[in-house]
């Protein structure tokens, strides 16, 4: 496997030191050329590439094949300024196939399951990608996308749906509205497996889904520069296997730089050993993981990295204290009477930074005696501080209160002007 991603590493690098001007001149600025790359571990002379780097140099500056070679473009949702624009020769539609196809393999889907997949289809890459993954293992795809929940609560029971790929908070959602519609996702569906990726979420948010509706929740990652989701956990759980053929990683501390060891928590950067139309070499991309040190009890002898913690550019400096919206989440689980939906907002008043935390109650938890409610409020406030390190303000907000997402869930307002 080594000699196999040298050899795709090498080929790699003098492609694009050939054939692309932007990395042509990013190497020749570290001082290094394609033949300073004699083995595997010479990865560590190139430069990094930057998200900046793909809005700096939009639409294809970046790629290497010509556009009559591109069949394909997805395109990212930019938060601020350009968005991130991916191309695809076939040959890159064929990998990224392939590497879903072997991860819905390792969870078991096959010619047997009908899928139904809740991402987004059109410029975002998870609808599309499940889509194409499906197919080559036989299985049958029903292609919702997103919205209508109703109806695709329908359609899951007419067709006998057994697997279905969404974002978690949409599986929370449609759980909700079959609770309305009198629907038992036990007794009422044949869901046994849910894929579920394109937002965080926690250990303690797979419990709470696999509480509501009886099925197996799955992590898949993958981001659109690389290519879209790719690479899922197996029938272990224990990780999230990656195709060594097709992605290099690297877990960097993101301070220093220096490379991590296996189980060492810290940046992943990406090398994506087999693109062609929009390589990435040694690319920042920002999640935090680590390369997990032990065997997987499947029998894969491939990679496994840990269940993504964050982004570092997710990251909330909140009175000098770093909190991640999953350490926020991490303790809502930890607490019965929290329900499945909650809102983080962080502002600024007299200099000081001041996070507000709002939270859905359960039902059967909510109080019309103040004092309950205010104890109950107390209670999260300190284990947040407990946490965090860092004083948070709670909000208790009724049931169905806070606003509901058929795409990826909004978990942060940031209303600070820096």
């Amino acid at each position: 496997m080594k000699k196999m991603q040298y050899t795709s590493l090498k080929k790699l690098v003098e492609n694009l030191y050939q054939n692309n001007q932007f990395y042509h001149d990013r190497m020749k600025a570290q001082g290094v050329l394609p033949s300073d790359i004699t083995c595997l571990k010479d990865i560590s002379k190139l430069p990094f590439m930057y998200k900046q780097d793909l809005r700096d140099y939009y639409p294809t500056k970046l790629f290497t094949v010509p556009n009559t070679d591109v069949v394909r473009y997805h395109v990212s949702s930019g938060t601020t300024g350009k968005p991130t624009l991916v191309g695809y020769t076939q040959n890159d539609i064929g990998y990224w196939t392939e590497a879903l196809a072997r991860s819905l393999t390792s969870i078991g889907v096959g010619k047997d399951d009908i899928i139904q997949i809740s991402y987004g289809y059109g410029l975002f890459t998870g609808g599309l990608g499940l889509h194409y993954g499906a197919e080559a293992v036989g299985a049958t795809v029903l292609p919702s996308g997103t919205g209508g929940t109703e109806r695709q609560l329908e359609l899951m029971q007419d067709l006998g749906v057994t697997t279905i790929a969404c974002t978690p908070s949409y599986l929370i959602h449609m759980a909700t509205v079959a609770k309305k519609m009198g629907i038992d996702f036990r007794r009422d569906t044949k869901l046994t497996k849910a894929i579920l990726g394109a937002e965080p979420w926690t250990e303690g948010m797979r419990q709470r889904i696999e509480e509501m509706t009886g099925v197996k929740a799955y992590d898949v990652y993958g981001t659109s520069e690389q290519g879209g989701p790719m690479f899922t956990e197996c029938e272990e759980r224990k990780g999230i296997h990656i195709a060594s053929d097709i992605m290099y990683v690297e877990i960097l501390d993101p301070e220093t730089g220096e490379v991590l060891e296996p189980g060492q928590k810290g940046e992943m950067v990406v090398t994506m050993l087999r693109k062609e139309a929009f390589p990435l070499i040694r690319y920042k991309i920002k999640d935090l993981t680590c390369i997990m040190d032990d065997e997987c009890e499947c029998g894969r002898t491939s990679p496994r990295i840990d269940r993504i913690s964050g982004r570092s550019d997710d990251m909330l400096i909140i009175r000098g204290i770093n909190v991640f919206p999953s350490q926020v989440e991490h303790v809502l689980m930890q607490i019965p009477q929290v329900g499945d939906q909650y809102m983080i907002i962080v502002e600024r008043e007299e200099d000081l930074d001041r996070m507000t935390v709002q939270i859905e109650i359960k039902n059967e938890a909510f109080s019309d005696k103040i004092e309950e409610m205010v104890a109950l409020q107390k209670r999260i406030e300190y284990e947040m501080k407990k946490y965090l390190n860092v004083a948070v303000v709670v909000e208790l907000k009724e049931s169905g209160s806070l606003p509901r997402f058929e795409g990826k869930a909004k978990r942060v307002i940031d209303k600070r002007v820096f």
